[in-house]
């Protein structure tokens, strides 16, 4: 039973005589602030609704002493600070979790504040990370600069190589491979298999960036067979894109199986103050029951619009990892059976960067802007050849799409009378 609202105490007595006013009664007692802060209602318990409660708190409150030096926050048996976790982030950390394939999950600011994390945690001073020359760039500069800063060395491979040649770029020095599949913008599926066995060999610990992936495309944790069990030790993703699918929130998480990792990660997680908002943390929980379904929405919509440029004379290169002839789709199709809505294009070296500049900004229903997994497609066009170490085939430019959730006959459309005035 509620409790109820206690009575306001007796106005106390007093010599001065009251000033009445025509037509008016005497005035209640004002309620103090006290009485707001400290209101004794609890609300009856026993609710329940399809959707998570949001709980927002910096400070959580203990029923004594000895709970507060008993609580333990990282076990989620309790909680202890509303950065330690709330019923709403260990929620969408469990959801994740099962998401991915993995055991635990930790949420971070961003998806590039999730690297951080794992970068912070498992390497130190004299250590070196090994990442794919086609990786998210924001990573690949975290690494030129903060990392080299701290005295962690880093070194850029090429991922296509056969995964025999990664063995001879591992050093004692070596405490982490970074993977990513496929690479950011110019989209080649590496050997995951291959790769996680060469630094499972050597004793390194392999991470992931599954942000393409989801946890829909493959499960990490599962790359290799029954009688070679393979499979990344954390997982890394950008909440940012297809868990949210607004387009209007920055979360990354970071999943493993390894409880000791976990805890390590947790630890490091804490030290860094590495919190989320409630709210952006029910945004993703409200979107999360449909992002399967968003997912294979654009992965059909987005085959079909590349299917359509594939065709057309001002292309030389398809870079979608479902399309034959894109770099690794034998890799992809060994462990997909999904693709995300995301693809690039290289145009003929015929045309001009600034003629590929144009065709973009004749785009209508695409937008120009950075991340995917919205609901609104995009294009960004890329200077490529400025971005790797390595060589990259090709001289004309190129332009990623991200493919949202519009008619994709539409999407075509746009497509064709954008690559007419590039004609013209």
């Amino acid at each position: 039973m509620s409790k109820s609202r206690p009575l306001s105490p007796p106005a106390a007595a007093s010599d001065t005589p009251a000033v009445s006013r025509p037509g008016a009664e005497a005035a209640a007692p004002c309620t103090t602030s006290t009485e707001l802060i400290h209101h004794p209602y609890v609300p009856p318990a026993g609710f329940q609704a399809l959707v998570p409660a949001v709980h927002k708190a910096s400070t959580v409150v203990f029923p004594n002493v000895a709970a507060l030096r008993a609580r333990n926050w990282k076990d989620k048996t309790g909680y202890t600070y509303g950065l330690h976790g709330t019923p709403t982030t260990f929620t969408l950390e469990e959801r994740i979790a099962t998401l991915e394939g993995g055991r635990q999950t930790l949420l971070a600011p961003s998806g590039l504040a999730a690297i951080l994390l794992t970068f912070a945690a498992l390497l130190k001073q004299g250590d070196e990370v090994l990442i794919p020359d086609n990786a998210y760039g924001p990573a690949k500069e975290l690494a030129r600069h903060e990392l080299a800063g701290w005295g962690i060395a880093h070194r850029f491979y090429d991922p296509m190589q056969p995964a025999e040649a990664l063995a001879g770029l591992i050093s004692e020095r070596t405490r982490l491979l970074w993977l990513e599949a496929p690479g950011s913008v110019t989209m080649e599926f590496p050997d995951l298999q291959g790769l996680v066995r060469a630094g499972r060999a050597r004793g390194v610990l392999t991470g992931l960036d599954n942000t393409w992936g989801a946890g829909l495309a493959f499960n990490p944790f599962v790359l290799g067979t029954r009688d070679e069990p393979l499979g990344v030790d954390l997982s890394v993703q950008a909440l940012t894109k297809y868990p949210s699918g607004g387009a209007d929130l920055l979360m990354g998480s970071v999943t493993t199986r390894d409880e000791d990792l976990h805890l390590k990660l947790k630890f490091t997680h804490m030290r860094l103050g590495l919190g989320v908002g409630a709210n952006d943390v029910e945004a993703v929980l409200r979107s999360l029951p449909s992002v399967a379904l968003r997912y294979a929405a654009q992965d059909r919509a987005a085959r079909e619009v590349a299917a359509f440029l594939q065709q057309r004379p001002e292309v030389v290169q398809l870079l979608h990892p479902a399309f034959a002839g894109s770099p690794g789709h034998e890799h992809w199709a060994r462990h997909c059976a999904a693709a995300a809505g995301l693809f690039s294009v290289v145009f003929d070296a015929r045309y001009a960067p600034e003629q590929v500049d144009a065709f973009v900004d004749a785009l209508r229903l695409f937008k120009i802007g950075y991340s995917w997994g919205g609901a609104v497609s995009l294009a960004v066009p890329y200077e490529v050849p400025s971005m790797r170490k390595t060589g990259w085939p090709h001289a004309g430019g190129l332009v990623r799409f991200s493919i949202g959730l519009e008619r994709p006959e539409d999407l075509i459309a746009d497509l064709g009378q954008a690559l007419a005035r590039l004609q013209g």
